[in-house]
């Protein structure tokens, strides 16, 4: 597991240890990567962040539309994995995270499991004011590369 805040380590990994989670992204509302597991690749972890991210925005938009107010996360079932996508708030912003799981384990176990992991993360977090608007910086690329590599050391 990589982390880019420190205080983020403790929640994920008692999170992995008992959801038997097999890949984990942490994620601002942008997209921009906080914490990972699993995934070997940046760009597999950069490509997961960039459509994690549109997925949630997209849905928040058609909760609001049909009057839903926000759907609490997304569930895709699959044969062999499954996968969560839930967008939490947090003392830093909104993020967003998304989990891929399988037969090993189940969508109700890793729910409950992520649900008390967005309670300790809220807790943990530094109490500092988020960003009033969205941050997607002029140097947007750079700043990700540059995230990217602290979390795989590249």
């Amino acid at each position: 597991m990589k982390a880019l805040e420190p205080w983020v380590v403790d929640p994920l990994e008692t999170f992995l240890a008992e959801s038997a989670a097999r890949l984990t992204l942490l994620m601002t509302s942008s997209g921009q990567v906080v914490a990972q597991h699993g995934f070997s690749r940046s760009l597999d972890v950069m490509t997961a962040a960039a459509l994690g991210a549109g997925i949630v925005a997209s849905t928040e938009e058609l909760a609001r539309l049909t009057g839903a107010g926000r759907f609490e996360g997304l569930v895709h079932n699959g044969q062999r994995q499954s996968c969560l996508l839930a967008a939490f708030a947090t003392p830093r912003g909104r993020w967003i995270g998304l989990v891929v799981f399988g037969p090993e384990t189940s969508v109700g176990i890793v729910r409950l499991f992520f649900d008390q992991m967005v309670h300790q993360l809220v807790a943990a977090a530094p109490r500092e004011l988020a960003p009033s608007a969205p941050m997607l910086a002029e140097n947007f690329e750079t700043e990700l590369n540059a995230s990217l590599k602290a979390l795989f050391g590249r």
